[in-house]
């Protein structure tokens, strides 16, 4: 009798439709390439840090910002760049980084540096750009205002005054991400 029960018992479950094959698991997207990041982030720096200021009287002022319109976001505690939020979740900070590589290959195309166009740059950002769209796509783009011809030289000088700080600062996160 007991073989019956059990046989009983084991009857219903044969009559189960089998399990449902578990459901794919999502195909990673493309991930940022740390080491890639890192190296152009690199030469990045190493191109800005070697540009020399075509009006020499310019190369001891100080400029300060009182329109800050026209100028980039910047890396600030919220956005997350520091190494053991990198580890964990590096969304924001790289976010944040593109808005910044955007702002900056927007001010090399503009009027700005209509007369002193820096082609090597330009293509550093772009190249760097590409690498950090891959996984968070492309941010809205903000025009820059036009401004005055007198305007330039000074602009140009604060524009890459903060892009150096601004590679200093991305290349410092590259650097930690790309162990």
């Amino acid at each position: 009798m007991a073989p019956l029960r059990r046989l009983c018992l084991c009857l219903p479950l044969l009559l189960l439709p089998p399990p449902a094959a578990p459901a794919p698991a999502p195909a990673p997207g493309p991930r940022t390439d740390w080491a890639a990041c890192r190296s152009l982030s690199r030469e990045l720096s190493r191109l800005v840090a070697t540009l020399e200021e075509p009006h020499r009287f310019l190369e001891e002022t100080h400029l300060s910002e009182d329109d800050p319109k026209n100028w980039p976001p910047r890396i600030r505690c919220s956005d997350a760049c520091d190494p053991p939020t990198l580890d964990t979740n590096n969304t924001l900070c790289l976010r944040r980084i593109l808005q910044g590589l955007q702002h900056y290959r927007d001010l090399l195309g503009s009027d700005i540096f209509t007369a002193r166009r820096l082609p090597w740059l330009e293509s550093a950002l772009d190249q760097l750009l590409g690498l950090v769209q891959q996984e968070h796509g492309r941010p809205p783009r903000h025009p820059v205002a036009p401004s005055e011809a007198w305007e330039h030289p000074l602009l140009q000088r604060l524009a890459l005054q903060r892009l150096q700080s601004f590679a200093a600062v991305i290349s410092r996160v590259f650097t930690h991400s790309a162990r």
